[in-house]
């Protein structure tokens, strides 16, 4: 039986053979309109209730077409415009047949890349709300140029939010805003080297971006070992800072334990030593009690440092650091002759926090990303029982652990199946001594709501 599709004036037939067939019947007809043209890219579709209603279907048999194509790159699916045909997806040349499209270089269908929150899931409105309370009663020298630090209403604001949920000793007079984690430790970087620090302890596993900042300003960067109870904090005895990720480590997923975040204390105030505290998505958390920040421990001796890019979204570009006494003036000085901050988006987020939009966001996000964590971990166990999904107590990532043997080869598999996928090898320290893990990190975060179920059954059709 061949159904019409009046609301866009295109005959799609379908011929049914089930519910299983009638949702491929669909998502093929829409894919075939949009590859001959017969739905041009930017096209608006009807909403999914619409368009079950013209074909006498179910709401949700169309909901999963778009889905998939939204997926696939056909579509693309945005909170307030609506389903449209993407840009990208156009005919074949003339004289071609139509065959499967491919995900075009360095543009894969699906991303479960680490580092990134859903950005579909920006709340756009509540921003909005805030940016014009902000612009409306945002004093005129506002907008100038202004203290280094940033803007003292976002610095107030933060100061009682991270002391009332990360436990953050913060005076604003001490705090810095600064346009991300990287601008953040490029002036750390800069003022460490010029009170005389050599090096600069890190982690086995995290980003090279990272360890190569410290480095542009002279800093060796030394690995630390890292085994069940995360980092080994016993810092080489010539360094003068060590930077770790305490609350959740990236990529390996665990906490510091207790005993190591008292022995660095202890390190840092025996050697006059500073930590370098990334509060990686310490906001993130499920199946454990909060862990505060080590900041709390020492404010004397711990750099910490924060961004909205994990919990609102990383094109914001704002960060923050709560700074020792004596580090805070040069940090600023230091900040002066490298960057500076965007004023409206500053008054924007002071807004955002002291309104309770913030803690509002934070909270659903917290139960969208759980439910995420926990489909990942269900599928895994059931379609690829021999990979182990750990460090998934908290954060916006898992670790898949695999065979020995296995990640190169699972990888490049990701590659053929659209899907962006990292290995932990990826991530390793190149002067680590560390054994051998073949495993995944993969971010559960990143893909937007209607791409998560076809990302996710894309990730299980490569594991082992």
């Amino acid at each position: 039986m061949a159904e019409s599709w009046a609301t866009l004036g295109v005959d799609l037939h379908l011929e049914p053979t089930g519910a299983g067939g009638l949702r491929r019947g669909l998502t093929d007809a829409l894919r075939d309109a949009v590859r001959t043209g017969r739905l041009a890219a930017g096209t608006r579709l009807p909403s999914s209730r619409s368009l079950a209603a013209d074909l006498g279907i179910a709401r949700n048999t169309v909901a999963e077409a778009y889905a998939d194509l939204v997926a696939e790159g056909w579509l693309t699916a945005r909170q307030g415009s609506g389903t449209r045909v993407a840009e990208l997806a156009a005919a074949p040349p003339a004289g071609r047949g139509a065959g499967p499209r491919h995900p075009a270089p360095g543009r894969p269908t699906y991303s479960l890349l680490p580092g990134a929150p859903d950005l579909a899931a920006f709340p756009r409105t509540e921003w909005l709300k805030a940016a014009r309370r902000a612009l409306t009663t945002a004093p005129y020298h506002a907008l100038g140029y202004g203290d280094p630090r940033g803007r003292p209403e976002l610095r107030t604001a933060l100061a009682g939010y991270l002391a009332r949920v990360r436990g953050v000793r913060a005076d604003p007079e001490t705090m810095l805003i600064t346009s991300g984690f990287t601008h953040a430790l490029r002036i750390v970087g800069t003022v460490l080297a010029a009170r005389g620090v050599r090096t600069v302890a890190v982690e086995s596993y995290g980003l090279d971006a990272y360890r190569g900042l410290l480095q542009q300003s002279g800093l060796a960067t030394p690995a630390l070992p890292h085994d069940e109870l995360g980092t080994d904090t016993r810092v080489p005895g010539d360094a003068g800072a060590v930077l770790l990720t305490p609350a959740h480590q990236f990529p390996m997923g665990t906490p510091l334990h207790p005993e190591r975040r008292a022995a660095v204390i202890d390190w840092a105030r025996r050697t006059a030593a500073v930590i370098l505290e990334d509060d990686y998505d310490g906001e993130f958390r499920y199946d454990r009690q909060p862990v505060g920040a080590l900041q709390g421990l020492d404010p004397d001796r711990v750099v910490y440092f924060g961004t909205a890019s994990k919990s609102l979204a990383p094109g914001l570009r704002l960060g923050w650091m709560v700074l020792p006494p004596d580090l805070a003036e040069e940090a600023a000085s230091a900040k002066g002759r490298i960057d500076t901050v965007g004023a409206l988006e500053q008054l924007t987020l002071a807004e955002f926090i002291t309104s309770g939009a913030y803690d509002r966001h934070v909270r659903s996000s917290r139960l969208r990303y759980r439910r995420r964590r926990d489909a990942l971990a269900a599928s895994v166990a059931a379609r690829a029982p021999e990979v182990t999904v750990t460090g998934i107590a908290a954060g916006l990532h898992a670790l898949l652990r695999l065979p020995t043997g296995m990640e190169q080869s699972v990888v490049q598999g990701a590659a053929w199946q659209g899907l962006a996928l990292h290995g932990l090898s990826l991530y390793l320290h190149p002067r680590a001594v560390a054994e051998p893990l073949d495993a995944l990190v993969v971010g559960y975060a990143t893909p937007p709501d209607s791409a998560w179920a076809a990302a996710l059954d894309a990730l299980c059709r490569v594991l082992p």
